[in-house]
């Protein structure tokens, strides 16, 4: 079993958590994940979101250290910085995954 997190370091894990807890932000980060470093306005066509909002998630990723931003012009492009979001967005999702498959089986097992 991994370590336990020293308890002076709570209050870090449950902000990186309040973060990634934002349906928003996590659809930014799954579409620069699937599809590497956009700029704003590709993220607002892909996502469908206004490029104000957009911009506002990416400030508080940036912020986290979760996205990295490189300006080319007068554009900014975004991609993720932090390499374990790949893992926990697997973990959490593979198990998500798994809870539904589980439960449509008990559903069609009654």
């Amino acid at each position: 079993m991994a370590e336990m997190v020293p308890a002076h370091l709570l209050e870090h894990v449950a902000e990186r958590f309040r973060i990634l807890g934002d349906s928003t932000r996590l659809a930014i980060l799954r579409t620069l994940l699937a599809e590497g470093e956009l700029n704003v306005g590709q993220l607002v066509e892909r996502l469908g979101m206004s490029q104000a909002n957009i911009s506002k998630h990416l400030r508080t990723l940036a912020d986290a250290g979760l996205v990295a931003r490189r300006a080319e012009g007068t554009a900014a492009y975004y991609r993720v910085a932090d390499p374990s979001l790949t893992q926990l967005c697997d973990l959490v999702c593979d198990r998500l995954r798994q809870q539904a498959e589980e439960e449509a089986r008990a559903i069609l097992a009654v």
